[in-house]
């Protein structure tokens, strides 16, 4: 026979029912955030290189590749045809004024400075017999001369005798006719004569002249070959550091090759080239930074060269403390070339994350998490970005490439 159940036996079935199915519930809602975690992205923070947007200065600016050189440097060149005899100093040693660095062999030049002598004591030789020759030829044509100048004085008193006995009835037309010729053709001859002495003394002139220019010309040959060989003891004319020297003893060196330079180690300057993409905007006086060892000096430009060499423009840059301790001479640096300056602008600190856009997502970091956020920027250089809009002061951006997670709208910071 069936019984009726307890109200209280119905209540604790019903409350169990309702335990159970809280608890599957929970399950499921447990598992359900349990594989949305396991499916959303995430990414760790070591993993992360991030920085905060800030306020500062930001120069726009264009990569160079610099070597520091001497402010001023001395390429001393051998001033004779010769061979190396003797290297006096070493690269590295300071040296004075007037000192010995290379001594040349002499003995070539030697030879061919007594030959240039030599020549000129012939030239000298031929200059005194050429005067006597000349005198000679110049007292032969005047002596000539005076004996004309007689002839002609005789044949002027044989005339006035002639028209004298013509006058009288002694003489004939005939006979003073004759005379008058005779006198007509002894004074051309004089005139001659004397012609030919002007010309004489016109060319002896111009022979001594042309003799005087040769020994002349001579005179400046021995000069400046004397002048060679003493310098072909190379010295420096100013004080430094000889930084190279042709060391191969016994070879052959012509005229103008290099021997040696000394630079004055007082003072440095940069020499950067760049592509030559970039050659409109060197200017001269433009600002650059140069960073040598992680310290930035400052400068100008002072020369651009105008021709292009395999793709590159070299330029020249003065540093205002162009004695820093950091500078060396040889030592490589990296050359940045102001063209637009910003001042108290958003900045943040270049990175892989920086694509060279005006427009670009980036993530920006909060509450473990990292979200995908599109900034505008605008100039930069190899430290800084300027931020045009998008992002505040303050705000952590990750500097890291994420390319991998360009679909993807947010992040998981794991720790």
């Amino acid at each position: 026979m069936d019984r009726a159940i307890s109200s209280s036996t119905q209540n604790r079935r019903q409350r169990k029912r309702w335990l159970m199915a809280a608890g599957v519930l929970a399950l499921a809602v447990a598992a359900l955030l349990a594989f949305r975690s396991v499916l959303q992205p995430s990414v760790s923070r070591r993993e992360l290189l991030t920085a905060r947007v800030e306020t500062g200065d930001v120069e726009a600016s264009l990569t160079a590749s610099g070597l520091i050189i001497p402010g001023r440097e001395a390429v001393i060149t051998s001033p004779i045809q010769s061979t190396i005899r003797r290297v006096v100093l070493q690269v590295g040693e300071k040296l004075h004024p007037g000192q010995t660095i290379v001594e040349l062999d002499k003995e070539l030049t030697t030879t061919a400075l007594a030959k240039l002598q030599d020549e000129q004591q012939q030239n000298r030789n031929k200059n005194g017999q050429l005067q006597l020759s000349l005198e000679k030829a110049l007292n032969d044509l005047e002596s000539q001369e005076q004996v004309q100048q007689v002839k002609v004085r005789s044949l002027q008193s044989t005339l006035r005798d002639e028209q004298y006995l013509l006058k009288i009835g002694g003489g004939t037309a005939e006979s003073v006719r004759q005379a008058e010729l005779n006198l007509k053709v002894a004074q051309l001859e004089l005139q001659r004569l004397r012609e030919q002495i002007r010309n004489q003394r016109a060319a002896n002139a111009a022979d001594v002249r042309e003799l005087g220019f040769t020994m002349q010309i001579q005179d400046r040959s021995i000069s400046e070959l004397a002048g060679k060989l003493a310098q072909a003891n190379i010295s420096s004319q100013q004080p430094g550091v000889l930084t190279w020297v042709n060391e191969n003893i016994g070879s052959t060196v012509n005229q103008g090759d290099a021997l040696a330079r000394v630079a004055d180690l007082s003072s440095f300057r940069v020499r950067a080239t760049i592509s030559d993409t970039y050659a409109d905007a060197l200017h001269l006086g433009d600002a650059v930074v140069v960073r040598v060892n992680d310290t930035d000096l400052r400068g100008t430009v002072t020369t651009v060269s105008p021709a292009v060499d395999k793709g590159v423009v070299t330029f020249y840059a003065k540093l205002a403390d162009d004695h820093s301790p950091v500078l060396r001479a040889n030592l490589r640096a990296d050359v940045f070339v102001v063209t637009r300056a910003h001042q108290g602008v958003l900045r943040v600190k270049n990175g892989p994350f920086y694509q060279g856009g005006k427009e670009q997502a980036v993530f920006v970091v909060r509450d473990g998490k990292a979200e995908q956020r599109t900034v505008r920027f605008g100039d930069s250089n190899f430290d800084y970005v300027q931020v045009l809009s998008g992002l505040q002061p303050g705000d952590e951006i990750v500097l890291s490439d994420m390319k991998q997670h360009a679909d993807t709208p947010l992040l998981t910071i794991n720790d």
